[in-house]
């Protein structure tokens, strides 16, 4: 069950706006990755629980994820409690990846930077051995990532890196675009919301192109990082 990549999101469709163009990109290159939605998006104004299970599977497939999973936690409602931390320790040590998405350190949704904290937290209690977790009857063994990084969402925050999506910027906007209920939709009879709007739908291709501006490169999405990052040469920036 080992992933290169494993990445949370709040809500469905916290990925996907955060990071999909990555994951595109590094699924097109060999990598593994699998989502893993906190909450059901269940207090969302649009849609519903089933729309929006639909929805998210529909969006995993266009980034080319096989595998997504719902933690069944309360949106609205997130909480650094033991219970929902062993929620995400058990996810971390089934998957074993060697990085981790997890969503923005501070944002409007009071979900994103709560959900961001307890994945962090996980993370270190997953690697203690001391701490025991049983899945599917089987015992599981200590796994901690090697790199958290916390994408960016409504705010912007300053990244600390961005991953060059140039050529993937059209499969995060086709896979955000499955959450049909979720974004702008000009014939919806349902009530508005700040991200149904056509400037909200706008602004993922908008940033990505300013991130690129400041790069050198056409779009990129920008994240920052727990640790700071060492490069072992120069061979992976874009000159």
């Amino acid at each position: 069950m080992k992933t290169d990549i494993l990445a949370f999101g709040a809500h469905p469709d916290d990925v996907e706006l955060g990071c999909g163009g990555t994951i595109a990109k590094m699924v097109s290159e060999g990598k593994t990755c699998v989502i893993v939605d906190l909450t059901r998006g269940e207090l969302g104004t649009r849609g519903t629980e089933e729309t929006r299970k639909a929805e998210a599977n529909d969006a995993a497939r266009i980034l080319g994820v096989s595998i997504r999973e719902n933690l069944e936690m309360r949106d609205g409602f997130l909480e650094n409690s033991e219970d929902y931390q062993m929620r995400i320790v058990k996810m971390v040590r089934k998957y074993r990846p060697e990085i981790v998405f997890a969503n923005t350190i501070d944002d409007r949704h009071p979900d994103h930077a709560k959900g961001a904290k307890l994945v962090s937290d996980a993370c270190f209690l997953s690697g203690l051995r001391k701490i025991e977790t049983v899945l599917e009857g089987e015992i599981q063994e200590a796994w901690r990532p090697k790199h958290i990084f916390n994408y960016m969402q409504w705010k912007n925050v300053e990244p600390e890196f961005v991953i060059d999506i140039s050529e993937f910027l059209d499969a995060k906007i086709a896979a955000c675009k499955a959450f049909k209920t979720q974004f702008y939709d000009p014939d919806s009879k349902e009530p508005e919301t700040p991200i149904t709007s056509k400037n909200f739908l706008d602004s993922l291709t908008y940033r990505a192109m300013d991130l690129g501006r400041l790069s050198g490169i056409a779009y990129a999405e920008g994240f920052t990082s727990e640790k700071l990052i060492a490069l072992k040469n120069f061979d992976g920036i874009v000159w």
